[in-house]
């Protein structure tokens, strides 16, 4: 009898000895449903990460500008523009800079300059980026990201 369990046991062992190839292409077409499902949300996340670290980087400059306010009496004209955050500009006293702990002024999460308007469409200056397309307008990662007071 132990015999015939042993033959047994090796019989089953023979029919497992690996995956199909129905089997495997089985899995692959559910990862890629997996896949296709989750990549638009994970892209999303990306886009909406993008616009909040431009939001606080903006949030920064908001801070940095009123000590230069309180320091000089005024907000950087345009002509100045945000560089007058990091090195005194020419003819103004009080200033006591730098106001950003950084070397140099950063960038967008889309790797270009902010722009500062001063004064604002809407007040006293305006900090924005153009989003993704680098273009007024937009929507979604495209659109523009503006702050001011």
């Amino acid at each position: 009898m132990l015999r015939t369990d042993a033959r047994n046991v090796a019989a089953r062992r023979c029919g497992q000895e690996g995956f199909t190839m129905v089997e495997l292409l089985v899995v692959l077409v559910i990862l890629g449903l997996l896949t296709s499902v989750a990549a638009p949300r994970v892209l999303g996340y990306l886009g909406r990460a993008r616009t909040d670290t431009a939001k606080l980087e903006m949030r920064n400059f908001q801070t940095a500008l009123d000590m230069f306010v309180i320091d000089v009496g005024r907000y950087p004209t345009q002509q100045e523009g945000l560089d007058a955050l990091m090195a005194a500009p020419q003819r103004v006293s009080g200033w006591n800079g730098p106001y950003l702990e950084v070397d140099s002024l950063p960038q967008d999460p889309w790797g270009r300059p902010y722009q500062y308007r001063q004064p604002g469409q809407s007040g006293k200056y305006e900090i924005f980026s153009l989003g993704a397309d680098n273009a007024p307008g937009g929507s979604g990662d495209d659109a523009d990201i503006v702050m001011g007071r």
